[in-house]
């Protein structure tokens, strides 16, 4: 379901106007890694996912939108995983950990680079990342953020940052600061690019 998904959706983009996927290359060959992209809406999910292709991506979603179950089931299908955003716990990384370890790519949406909402979600990010001793890939999406933008005009967009490694080191909490203002730089210097 989620091939057919992801390419159908690839096809309609592209009908629609340009879709450009940029510096694709800097994603990793050769294991999983945690994709933290930039989050303006449910588009910018649909535009990474077909980037990728023939990848795919297990991502992160809140909670609330496994509730009801026809919704739940194909949100399952698609790849998706609940997390409890308001009261995070061990449990909520475990599932990204385990998949990122067994070699898939875990996407991640703060809600955006310059609001204190995505601070805790960069963090969380990192510690998955670090945790399963995979990198992090920054991303960048520009281009619609709703239905109605989505039928006009102009281009979208999707920028990979280079990957950012993990050594061996514990993640203390300084280190968990340093990555995830690494991360933060990153994006916004993404941002500034597609202005």
């Amino acid at each position: 379901m989620y091939n057919f998904a992801a390419h159908t959706c690839k096809f309609l983009l592209k009908r629609r106007g340009k879709l450009h996927v940029r510096n694709r290359e800097y994603l990793p060959a050769d294991t999983g890694f945690v994709i933290a992209c930039s989050h303006k809406g449910w588009v910018d999910v649909v535009a990474l996912g077909t980037a990728v292709l023939p990848h795919q991506i297990h991502f992160m979603a809140k909670k609330e939108l496994f509730n009801h179950i026809l919704i739940s089931n194909v949100l399952k299908k698609l790849n998706a995983f609940p997390v409890d955003r308001n009261n995070p716990g061990p449990s909520s990384i475990k599932t990204p950990i385990k998949l990122a370890k067994q070699g898939h790519i875990v996407g991640i949406f703060p809600s955006g680079t310059r609001t204190e909402e995505d601070v805790p979600l960069k963090r969380g990010a990192v510690t998955i990342a670090s945790m399963a001793k995979v990198p992090i890939v920054p991303a960048v999406y520009k281009g619609p953020a709703n239905v109605k933008e989505l039928f006009s005009k102009g281009s979208i967009a999707i920028s990979f940052g280079k990957p950012i490694y993990f050594g061996e080191d514990k993640l203390t909490k300084d280190r968990l600061a340093d990555v995830s203002n690494r991360l933060t730089a990153s994006i916004r210097a993404l941002e500034e690019t597609e202005k």
